[in-house]
């Protein structure tokens, strides 16, 4: 048996995620049953749609259990096996418990080589993230030479990636980001034509008319809200909508109405499409071939915000909500 520390849902939250709707549990596991592992966690990958995922709401996913651990998408390495398809040492990813020891029956995990990227970097740029911008580009947005593409969230986990493809398929890419320094990377290293605060730009409309002064062509969708309303209203003839998230509503307790004149999707030919990547999990080897080797010449470049110890997950979590992070968010748990 192994002596454990996880995460738990304490109680659904009711508009913001508070601290005390985690709790922090020391447990001991049970021995393995044939086919099962266990796991010693890594990294955990921290995500927006994990909010969703704390209520009981209908979604693409189930919702977490109360009182028992929450799961994400995690590094890690096999300590014992009872499963043929792993071994003592192997280094493996999959969705595992918020915790020190996960005993998993082995569905979903797979085995990666760490000598290739730093640990971390299989949850983010060579992971689900960077998977999700990856598809959202090629097989919704479609950019051309020439058109203008909107990414709102610049920089976070997807939308680093997302930019850049968009930017390496000829476009001119602007975004939008929580703060100044974000804003300054967005252009220096990932290569925006232009980003603005959405924290201290108000007018969201009049700063994309001024930087979008021909429309928007495509929009790779992170955040909604307000921001999304602004960039409906500016999609050009034929847009292109590739609608990954909208974390700017995930804590409201009352649903935002959409955007107004709805015919404009009639008028203007407009495709709009809500996308959830596991669906297209057949193309991973494509985005893997694709972006990794972006990664490797050195065309494809990510930030990471790296939260220390287990008991550092539901703070950094509560940050992720309200924009804190830059780039990709994960705990170093050992």
């Amino acid at each position: 048996m192994t002596d454990a520390v996880q995460i738990v849902l304490a109680k659904r939250p009711a508009g913001d995620v508070t601290a005390d709707c985690f709790r922090e549990e020391k447990v001991t596991l049970p021995v393995l049953a044939d086919g099962e592992v266990l796991v010693r966690s890594r990294f955990l990958s921290l995500d927006p749609y994990m909010r969703p995922r704390m209520t009981e709401l209908r979604s693409y996913t189930p919702p977490f259990e109360l009182g028992k651990p929450l799961t994400g998408g995690s590094v890690g390495e096999v300590v014992d096996s009872k499963n043929p398809r792993f071994a003592k040492g192997d280094t493996v990813i999959g969705m595992l418990n918020w915790a020190s020891h996960t005993l998993h029956d082995g569905k979903g995990l797979r085995k990666i080589d760490p000598a290739l990227a730093p640990l971390s970097a299989h949850l983010g740029v060579l992971g689900m993230p960077s998977f999700t911008a990856w598809y959202g580009i090629r097989h919704i947005c479609k950019p051309k030479a020439g058109e203008t593409v909107f990414v709102s969230a610049a920089t976070g986990a997807v939308g680093q990636v997302a930019g850049q493809l968009a930017k390496l398929a000829g476009a001119r890419v602007v975004g939008c980001a929580g703060g100044e320094d974000k804003c300054a990377w967005a252009v220096r290293e990932a290569g925006y034509d232009a980003c603005f605060n959405h924290k201290t730009e108000h007018d969201v409309g009049a700063v994309l008319d001024k930087l979008c002064p021909q429309g928007i062509d495509a929009d790779f969708e992170n955040v909604g809200g307000r921001i999304f309303h602004a960039v409906f209203e500016r999609l050009n003839n034929f847009g292109r909508v590739a609608f990954c998230g909208a974390i700017s509503e995930y804590q409201d307790q009352t649903p935002m109405a959409g955007p107004p004149k709805m015919f404009t999707i009639v008028q203007r030919r407009l495709t709009l499409q809500g996308f959830i990547v596991s669906d297209h999990i057949a193309l991973m080897a494509d985005f893997v071939n694709e972006v990794g080797g972006l990664v490797k010449e050195g065309k494809l470049k990510s930030r990471e915000t790296v939260v220390d110890g287990l008991a550092g997950a539901p703070a950094a979590f509560m940050g992720l909500l309200k924009g804190e992070n830059f780039g990709k968010l994960v705990v170093r748990i050992a």
